[in-house]
């Protein structure tokens, strides 16, 4: 078996603020960006209004209303690597909102009406239901759900690299290696008709790749090395708990 693969590796510039940057416009590569950073972010902050005490409905209408603003008002044109790490300026952001600029009764008359996102509300409450309630602080969780959602983006990213190289069979029978959830090399190679060391050098091969992969999504909302050797700290911190 020929377990080399090429990794599609996204390249990111000195400016580490891409994605955010990306969604700055009008046009069709800008609405993208910015969608990326609705499906990046909407369910850890959805969590976090839940957890501050609004009921699923409200919540559902907080976030989506709170992307709305954050288009209309064009908070993100001023936004400046200089301001943080875009995780901790988005948290900042809702509290503001949510302590100054909610009236739950002009809701509909708010961003024009239009939907920004598509919030699945059963799948979102079914999610925010499955949530530890030991956790009862609404930043902890939210900063876990940013953790947890940027783990499963950069699996999502490493399962398309594998299906471009052709590898996707690889790809789901060692993935489990990742969060020791795995049978054994033996058990593996059997499944796959090849030998225990082909194995053991694709596990190794993925490691490093899925180290790299969580470096790079990092990088795309904080501005420098420093700040992604912290916020990987931070990352390990939070799941922790």
């Amino acid at each position: 078996m020929n377990d080399s693969i090429q990794p599609g590796a996204r390249d990111f510039c000195t400016t580490r603020w891409s994605m955010v940057r990306g969604a700055l416009g009008d046009g069709k590569q800008a609405r993208r960006a910015l969608e990326e950073l609705c499906k990046a972010y909407w369910y850890p902050l959805y969590a976090f209004v839940r957890r501050q005490g609004h009921q699923a409905h409200d919540a559902q209408d907080l976030t989506q209303e709170f992307f709305a603003r954050l288009i209309s008002k064009d908070w993100l044109e001023g936004l400046e690597p200089e301001r943080g790490k875009f995780r901790a300026w988005l948290l900042a952001s809702i509290k503001h909102f949510l302590c100054n600029e909610w009236d739950r009764d002009h809701a509909a008359k708010r961003g024009g009406g239009q939907v920004l996102l598509s919030i699945d509300e059963a799948t979102a409450e079914s999610r925010y239901l499955r949530e530890p309630v030991a956790v009862d602080n609404a930043e902890l969780l939210y900063d876990r759900r940013w953790a947890l959602t940027l783990l499963e983006r950069v699996m999502a990213r490493l399962r398309e690299e594998f299906s471009r190289a052709g590898k996707s069979e690889l790809f789901v029978a060692i993935k489990g290696t990742l969060t020791g959830d795995a049978p054994s090399y033996a058990e593996i190679a059997s499944q796959l008709d090849t030998t225990e060391g082909a194995v053991k050098a694709a596990v190794h091969r993925l490691r490093e790749r899925y180290r790299a992969a969580i470096r790079e999504e990092i990088a795309e909302t904080v501005d420098g090395a420093a700040e992604i050797e912290e916020e990987l700290r931070h990352l390990l911190a939070v799941l922790s708990h």
